[in-house]
């Protein structure tokens, strides 16, 4: 039976690129998939475009390109499979980074290669023209007014399969959904129909557990003395095996740092799952609920169980807006009765801010190492004093001015007290708030751009 392999190469924008090269070169792979958006990420991009018409895509989508667009094509160490790539590096500007990926190809020498752009889930303008419509939050899009920065929808897996159709080597997109990534090469390779549910269950399920890369692979499993992870620093990325049935095994290079079995599988499975009966993508309602691991070998988990059903009948869109400012300022105390005098530093701070009428939304401070995760109550509980501590203020303003004043109050502690005060810090950045709606399909139009190099 026809079986495809699909690594992963990156579970957030900033992931390390060391692994994906080592799949491209090591994982006889079939496709190896970068997976880099997160809810706020693209709405960040959206900024960026709107500063430079060229920018808005992955920033390091040019390094990743350089080190893997070698072995697209015909794979890497005698692999005979050919190698394409999918990514959501696009960000908000898939056609600028299909350009800079062809770009780079040319440098390479790679005139023969295929980029092929996906468009369509930006849809801000489209519901410019819908200001009744209602956020999660509550909030109408009109009452946004020029604070409105981003709307893109949820795209499935439909368009990435047009693009593999249209022969692409490297395919990139903008907000696809993390599975719908994966499933795309399984629609294409395997023939599966669109409405096949629980093939596409069984395909999403694969992508689910792939998609976060290295936590699979024991990154976000790794709890020392308790769940031990070899090499971590080395830690190698997941890949899957899938046959035309929606089997499928899980494992890493060989060699490659961190461990996966039965357990770290079934930790990634439940990872942002609200609903294990139901867990929507734009392709299918998963059903997730039957699921089970077994090991076959040392660092190979065969996956089974996942059902699908039909698919939900709108789009996700994730809604960026300007929402504010946040004011930042820190201050360490150290040696005996450090604690003491931070807490002095807290009070003295938040009583200058209202003195000198600094207008807050909302205000955070805290201990580090004493009270910023656990409070105070919890945070008091530990065995003896800690002679080190981080004072830390933070403050949402409505303006730019009073954030500033966050930072500013806090370093004034230098010379007017508690003593013992250093290594003071300050940032203001303007807070880029994210919240979602529901679109029906038939308001978004999907476009493969593709364009061959020579």
């Amino acid at each position: 039976m026809k079986t495809i392999r699909i690594g992963s190469g990156a579970g957030y924008s900033g992931d390390r690129i060391e692994p994906a090269v080592e799949l491209a070169h090591h994982g006889e792979l079939d496709y190896l998939v970068f997976e880099c958006l997160a809810e706020r990420t693209i709405a960040l991009a959206q900024q960026a475009r709107l500063l430079d018409p060229e920018a808005g895509y992955d920033p390091l989508l040019g390094e990743r390109m350089r080190r893997v667009l070698p072995c697209v094509g015909q794979g890497a160490g005698g692999n005979r499979r050919r190698l394409r790539i999918i990514t959501n590096m696009g960000a908000a500007n898939p056609l600028g980074a299909a350009r800079e990926i062809r770009r780079i190809a040319a440098e390479l020498g790679m005139a023969h290669l295929k980029v092929a752009a996906l468009t369509g889930d930006d849809v801000l303008a489209t519901l410019l023209q819908q200001p009744q419509q209602r956020l999660d939050n509550g909030l109408a899009l009109g009452a946004l007014g020029e604070r409105l920065v981003s709307a893109n929808a949820y795209l499935g897996a439909d368009g990435i399969v047009q693009a593999l159709r249209a022969d692409a080597d490297v395919i990139v997109t903008g907000r696809v959904a993390d599975p719908s990534l994966f499933l795309a090469p399984q629609l294409f390779e395997f023939g599966w129909r669109e409405e096949d549910w629980t093939l596409l269950g069984k395909g999403t399920l694969v992508g689910h557990l792939l998609e976060c890369a290295g936590q699979i692979s024991g990154g976000y499993f790794a709890d020392p003395g308790v769940k031990d992870v070899p090499d971590l620093a080395r830690l190698g990325f997941p890949l899957a095996e899938i046959d035309a049935m929606g089997n499928a095994v899980i494992s890493k290079v060989a060699g490659s740092g961190g461990r996966i079995d039965t357990a770290t599988c079934t930790e990634q499975l439940l990872y942002e799952v609200h609903d294990p009966a139901a867990y929507l993508t734009p392709d299918v309602s998963a059903d997730f609920t039957q699921v089970t691991f077994q090991a076959t070998a040392p660092d190979h988990v065969r996956l089974q169980g996942a059902d699908g059903h039909a698919r939900p009948e709108a789009l996700k869109v994730s809604v960026g807006f300007l929402d504010g400012w946040i004011g930042e300022g820190q201050m360490s105390y150290g040696g005996p009765g450090a604690v003491a005098r931070a807490r002095l530093a807290e009070e003295i701070v938040r009583t200058r801010l209202q003195l000198t009428g600094v207008a807050c939304d909302d205000i955070r401070t805290e201990l580090i190492g004493v009270s910023a995760l656990h409070g105070n109550d919890l945070g008091q509980r530990a065995a003896g004093e800690p002679w080190e501590v981080r004072l830390r203020v933070a403050a949402r303003c409505a303006s730019k001015s009073d954030a500033v004043r966050i930072g500013n109050e806090v370093e004034t502690l230098y010379t007017n007290g508690p003593y013992g005060g250093g290594g003071a810090s300050k940032s203001v950045r303007q807070v880029v708030a994210v919240a979602s709606l529901l679109l029906p399909r038939d308001a978004v139009t999907l476009q493969v751009h593709l364009e061959d190099m020579a």
